[in-house]
């Protein structure tokens, strides 16, 4: 009787070994792909706010760090796109034509028009205002800033910075993958990098990049 409790009790904790010995492999592998799932939404997400301020830019000549400025010029602002109608022929590049002659003949046409932002640059049925919105936050929004900064040459340019935090970005999966996330920021500390994604920069000029690139 003795010998088949002291087996059973064998079985038993070789099964509860084995699913731990299971685990340790497996979190680390379901922890990167539930990561990368929210990793990859809130850097597209990080993008398409790139694209909203390199347009107010354009517009304006500064980036800007308040979502409602920047959700109400995608909006209700236009861009200036110039329409072009017609090209300079070879046969009229041999006759001696020029663009400039070509225009005041009128065989080809360039007009300045002026195009809704939000068609432009993302499409009409854009969701725009879920531009500030943090993907699986739960609604929390991006950080936006917005400065001016100097290069190492001294020149005075424009800089914008929109930033997610780890611990929000991930903040569905703090339950069942805390400690995870805990050694994620660690390693972002240890190796001085944000812990989180962002995109440009308010303290250097770094041509508007996110930390992914």
């Amino acid at each position: 009787m003795k010998k088949i409790l002291l087996q059973v009790v064998l079985i038993i904790a070789a099964v509860v070994l084995t699913y731990e010995i299971y685990d340790t492999v497996r979190r680390p592998i379901d922890f990167q792909k539930e990561k990368k799932v929210r990793y990859d939404a809130v850097v597209n997400r990080l993008k398409d706010i790139r694209k909203a301020e390199l347009a107010y830019k354009d517009v304006n000549g500064k980036f800007t760090g308040s979502w409602d400025t920047l959700l109400t010029f995608v909006k209700t602002d236009s861009l200036p796109l110039v329409r072009k109608i017609g090209s300079v022929t070879d046969s009229m590049i041999d006759a001696g034509w020029t663009e400039e002659k070509a225009l005041r003949e009128g065989k080809i046409i360039r007009d300045t028009i002026k195009v809704a932002v939000l068609d432009s640059v993302f499409g009409k049925n854009y969701p725009i205002n879920k531009l500030p919105i943090i993907p699986y936050s739960g609604g929390k929004k991006f950080f936006l800033g917005a400065a001016r900064v100097k290069t190492g040459s001294g020149v005075d340019v424009a800089v914008f910075e929109a930033r997610a935090h780890n611990n929000i970005i991930l903040s569905q999966l703090e339950d069942e993958y805390g400690q995870e996330i805990i050694n994620l920021n660690e390693k972002s500390r240890v190796d001085g990098k944000y812990p989180g994604l962002k995109v440009g920069s308010l303290t250097e000029a770094n041509n508007n990049a996110g930390n992914w690139e």
